[in-house]
């Protein structure tokens, strides 16, 4: 159709634009202190003790904290010989020497580590000691607990130490499963997309702790319960719980710091 070509030749061709182009649209500051992004951890293991038993299973998912939203989510099978926690985990040991690339989702939990602002996991004690131990990689970012450091508000009605079941009830999250990796990990995603006080429960959470024993009688145990604190565990024969110095000022009664009384006591 050569009359539409030249009818289109004649058309002067535009003219680069000297308009300055608009800057993209600034995204929101996150509050001071607060992290940007969250690496949710969880995993599944052999048994409690790492220097005997091994990890099998790490499920992760990167969050957002502004716009509360997963911007990846991950799980993977590491090969063992024997899993004695099966009936607890339900992952046999021989699903784990199945053929799959774990390898290479070691690689890419590496990178979404170093993505992270913040590792967080419910009871990240016992998560954390994993890390750093062959095959896993290190964990070096800082770490809060969403069992022992976040104080969950009280309209939620949750113990002092509530489980991930518990957590995600208590804010309107169906639970369908448990005691896989990625699973808990979801479900803990989906409550902090339900948070609106999320940055506050963050930074109050990351607030640094000592383990505080109560200073009450017998009779005024009550206190120390209704507090949070727990009776032989970790010290014997002991109320006692990991506390910020903004948590110890709220409290209606004395409390001494662990570390203090036993250096006392061997002094």
């Amino acid at each position: 159709m050569p009359e539409q070509l030249d009818f289109l030749a004649a058309i002067p061709a535009p003219t680069p634009s000297t308009a300055p182009i608009p800057p993209p649209e600034p995204t929101a500051t996150p509050q001071s202190g607060v992290p940007e992004t969250l690496l949710i951890i969880d995993t599944e293991t052999t048994g409690l003790d790492p220097l005997q038993d091994r990890c099998l299973e790490v499920g992760a998912i990167l969050f957002d904290v502004a716009s509360r939203a997963v911007l990846c989510q991950q799980s993977f099978l590491l090969p063992v010989d024997s899993n004695p926690a099966e009936a607890i985990n339900h992952i046999s040991a021989s699903v784990t020497r199945r053929p799959q690339p774990w390898q290479d989702a070691l690689r890419w939990f590496d990178q979404l580590l170093s993505a992270a602002d913040l590792l967080v996991a419910h009871n990240a004690a016992f998560d954390r000691q994993w890390f750093g131990i062959d095959p896993l990689p290190a964990a070096l970012k800082p770490w809060l607990c969403t069992m022992d450091d976040i104080r969950w508000p009280d309209d939620r009605q949750l113990r002092s130490r509530p489980s991930v079941r518990d957590l995600a009830l208590a804010y309107g999250v169906p639970v369908w499963a448990a005691h896989r990796a990625l699973t808990d990990c979801i479900y803990l995603a989906d409550v902090f997309a339900r948070c609106d006080d999320l940055e506050e429960l963050l930074l109050r959470g990351m607030e640094p702790r000592q383990l505080m024993r109560a200073r009450l009688s017998f009779e005024e145990r009550h206190l120390a319960k209704a507090a949070g604190f727990r009776w032989n565990d970790p010290v014997k024969g002991a109320w006692t719980r990991r506390l910020s110095e903004r948590e110890i000022s709220e409290l209606d009664f004395p409390v001494v710091m662990v570390e203090l009384e036993k250096n006392r006591i061997t002094a």
